[in-house]
């Protein structure tokens, strides 16, 4: 089990979790090793550009949402290179990054469920 698979288990049990995650895929928006702050998401609220805690085929990624299908009760995620990494189901939807550097996410808190905060125990994870 991978470092964002404990973050996204934390999410899912309603935790807010503030790490740092690593990698290349998420920049300029998420740069490697920047603190990001996740909280719990109401996956009915998403929007094309959240950037959310999801599972896709196994893996989980910190990336955006790049498409929506409400009717199918699911989202398509992606890098911010352009890579699609496909759909996934809500269910599979454990959070939305309310915060990276300590700058709010503009819209993403009205889009939370309410949980407990805390920090992720190794405080790293790859973006994807």
């Amino acid at each position: 089990m991978g470092v964002l698979d404990a973050v996204a288990a934390r999410v899912a049990g309603g935790v807010t979790v503030e790490f740092r995650p690593s990698g290349s895929s998420m920049v300029p928006l998420i740069r490697s090793r920047q603190p990001v702050r996740v909280t719990p998401v109401d996956p009915a609220k998403l929007e094309v550009g959240d950037i959310v805690l999801a599972r896709v085929a196994g893996t989980v990624y910190l990336h955006l949402v790049s498409a929506v299908d409400p009717a199918r009760k699911r989202v398509q995620i992606s890098n911010n290179r352009g890579r699609v990494n496909g759909w996934t189901s809500h269910a599979r939807v454990f959070g939305i990054c309310v915060a990276v550097d300590g700058a709010p996410r503009a819209g993403a808190e009205a889009k939370t469920v309410q949980g407990r905060t805390g920090r992720a125990e190794t405080g790293q994870g790859e973006t994807g």
